[in-house]
C-alpha cells in the first residue's frame, strides 16, 4: 500500500512539474534528462508557484494541511511559493456519516441519538483532519460536534513518513535545500497535527481564549460542554453569524466595516500584548460576523503563545517602527540576545534603515505593515538571528490580519490604528501604572515570605549550614589571631627602634 502512495506521489509530482524544485543539480543531470524525456508531453503555462498548490490539493488533505503549514513559514521558503500556498483552504469532501456516527459510538459508548436530542447526518463543514455535525443536547442547548476522521492518524503517520524521505531529498538534490530546511519544515508540521488529532487540546485552548474574552463586545467564542468531549469529538455551543468573506452580505445588514476593519486589529493586539495567547489561524474561514458586528472565532487547532520578552520586543519594536527610530530597532533586538553579541548595533541598524526607510515615504495607510516586519525578520537572519517559532506564528496571523483589515476596508490604516494601543500598553508595562501593576502582582508573595523569614534563615543556618559557618567564623577568628601575632610583633619592634632613637 506504501508503494502504491509513493507512486501516486511521484506522478502527481511529475505531472505538475515538480522535479525542477529538485532537480537543478549537476549530480542528477542524467535524471533530470530522464525525467524530461519520459514526460516529453508535459507544457507549463502556470508559475511554479500555482504548480505546487494544485499538486498539493491533489494529493489530498494531509498534504493541503503540510502546504498550510509551509506558507506560514516566509522566513525559509521564496516569497512565491508562500503566498501561493497561503490560498490553499481546507475544500476536503466530507467523510461518510456512517463513520461519524461509529466514531460517536466509541466516544460515547453509545449511540448518537441516546447523547443528543437531534443529531444532523450531514456536515456543515469539513476539513482536514475533521469535520462539523449541528446537533442539540437533551436540555436544548443548540451545539456543534466536531468528529475525528475515522483512521486520519494511522493516514497522517504515513504520509509523515513519505513526507520525510521527499523532505530529505531536497534536502540534498536541491541546490537551496539546506538552506530551506525541508526536514525542519516537517518536523514543525509533524507537531501542529499531534495538536489538532487530540480534541482536547483544541477544547482548552477554545476554552482559555473564551475566558480571555468573557465579557469582550468584540469577540465571541463558543462555549466548551466538556461533558461531551473525548480526543476525538469537540462539542461547543452552536455560533450563527456570516462569513468575514462575504463583506456585501455583512454591509446589506447594516454591518460598519470600516468599524469591523478597526476592532479586528484591537483583538489581534489584545491577543497579543495583554494575554500573550492569540488564535494563530485566523483566516476567513475561521471567522464569522454578528448581526451587532461582533466577530466569532472559530477552529482553535493552532494557537499561539508569547512570554513577556517577547512582547517587549515586539512592542519596542512596533513604536519604533512608527517613530522610525532604527536604532531602537536593532538595539532591541541585540538585547533580546536574538542576535549574536558580537554583531554591531550599527551595521544592524543601517541593514534595518534600509528596509524601512522606503516605506514612509508613502502614506501611512498603503504600508504593508506585515510585509514591513517579514523584511525585518529577513534581514535579521542575515546576521545570524535564529526565527523565533512564536513569532513566526504571530508574523503569518499578522498577515492574515492586514490581509483582511484591508479587504474590509481598503483605507485601513493599521499603523494608526495599533499606535495608541501600543503606546498604552507600554505605558502599562514600564510607566507608573507598570510599577503599580507589578507591586500589585507581587504583594502577596511578599505577604506570604515575609512571615516566613525568620524560620527560613533558622533553616539554612542549622545543621551542615550551621557547621560550615562555623568552621569559616574559626578559620577566620585563627586568621585574625595570626595577624594580631604579627602586629604585635611588628608594634613592639617598632618601639625599640623609637627608644633606640630617643636614647641615642
Amino acid at each position: 500500500m506504501r508503494v502504491l502512495r509513493l507512486f501516486k506521489i511521484w506522478f502527481v509530482a511529475a505531472r505538475y512539474g515538480l522535479d525542477e524544485f529538485f532537480l537543478g543539480h549537476e549530480r542528477v543531470r542524467l535524471v533530470r534528462w530522464a525525467m524530461r524525456t519520459l514526460f516529453f508531453w508535459r507544457r507549463f503555462s502556470q508559475p511554479r508557484a500555482v504548480r505546487l498548490r494544485l499538486a498539493l490539493e491533489a494529493l489530498g488533505p494531509i498534504f493541503v494541511k503540510f502546504g498550510q503549514v509551509l506558507s506560514t513559514r516566509r522566513d525559509l521558503i521564496p516569497l512565491d511559493l508562500a503566498d501561493e500556498l497561503a490560498r490553499l483552504q481546507d475544500r476536503v469532501p466530507p467523510f461518510p456519516s456512517e463513520q461519524a456516527l461509529t466514531v460517536l459510538r466509541r466516544a460515547y459508548g453509545r449511540e448518537a441519538d441516546e447523547v443528543f436530542a437531534e443529531f444532523a447526518r450531514e456536515p456543515v463543514a469539513s476539513a482536514s483532519v475533521a469535520q462539523v455535525h449541528r446537533a442539540r443536547l437533551k436540555s436544548g442547548e443548540a451545539v456543534a460536534v466536531k468528529v475525528l476522521r475515522p483512521g486520519i492518524a494511522r493516514v497522517i503517520t504515513k504520509d509523515l513518513a513519505l513526507l520525510n524521505v521527499a523532505a530529505a531529498l531536497l534536502e540534498h538534490l536541491w541546490s537551496d535545500g539546506k538552506r530551506l530546511k525541508p526536514r525542519e519544515v516537517v518536523a514543525e508540521f509533524a507537531k501542529h497535527l499531534d495538536d489538532e488529532l487530540d480534541l482536547i487540546r483544541e477544547a482548552a485552548n477554545c476554552a482559555q481564549l473564551r475566558r480571555n474574552f468573557e465579557h469582550s463586545p468584540l469577540l465571541a467564542v463558543p462555549e466548551v460542554y466538556w461533558d461531551y468531549c473525548t480526543p476525538e469529538v469537540m462539542t461547543m455551543s452552536w455560533m450563527d453569524g456570516v462569513p468575514i468573506s462575504q463583506v456585501e452580505v455583512l454591509r446589506h445588514r447594516g454591518v460598519d466595516i470600516p468599524k469591523l476593519a478597526r476592532a479586528g486589529v484591537e483583538i489581534f493586539f489584545t491577543q497579543v500584548f495583554r494575554d500573550g495567547y492569540f488564535h494563530a489561524d485566523m483566516h476567513p474561514g475561521n471567522i464569522l460576523v454578528q448581526d451587532d458586528g461582533k466577530y466569532v472565532a472559530l477552529d482553535f487547532g493552532i494557537m499561539g503563545t508569547l512570554n513577556d520578552t517577547d512582547k517587549n520586543y515586539l512592542a519596542q519594536n512596533f513604536l519604533a517602527f512608527f517613530r522610525r527610530d532604527y536604532k531602537r530597532v536593532a538595539q532591541a533586538h541585540w538585547d533580546a540576545g536574538w542576535v549574536p553579541k558580537e554583531t554591531r548595533v550599527d551595521e544592524f541598524e543601517a541593514a534595518i534603515r534600509a528596509v524601512c526607510e522606503p516605506v514612509f515615504d508613502r502614506p501611512l495607510k498603503e504600508i504593508a505593515f506585515g510585509k514591513v516586519l517579514l523584511r525585518l525578520f529577513q534581514t535579521s537572519r542575515r546576521f545570524g538571528m535564529e526565527i523565533q517559532p512564536q513569532l513566526v506564528m504571530l508574523q503569518k496571523t499578522l498577515l492574515n490580519i492586514e490581509g483582511l483589515g484591508r479587504q474590509l476596508d481598503p483605507d485601513l490604516d493599521l499603523w494608526a490604528t495599533a499606535k495608541p494601543y501600543l503606546e498604552r500598553w507600554m505605558s502599562e508595562q514600564i510607566g507608573w501604572r507598570g510599577w503599580i501593576k507589578t507591586f500589585q502582582e507581587e504583594a502577596p508573595r511578599w505577604g506570604v515570605l515575609l512571615p516566613q523569614l525568620p524560620r527560613l534563615a533558622h533553616q539554612a543556618l542549622r545543621g551542615d549550614h550551621m557547621a560550615k559557618l562555623e568552621q569559616g567564623f574559626g578559620l577566620m577568628l585563627a586568621e585574625q589571631r595570626r595577624r594580631n601575632r604579627w602586629l604585635t610583633v611588628i608594634a613592639a619592634l617598632l618601639a625599640a627602634g623609637l627608644i633606640w632613637n630617643v636614647i641615642h
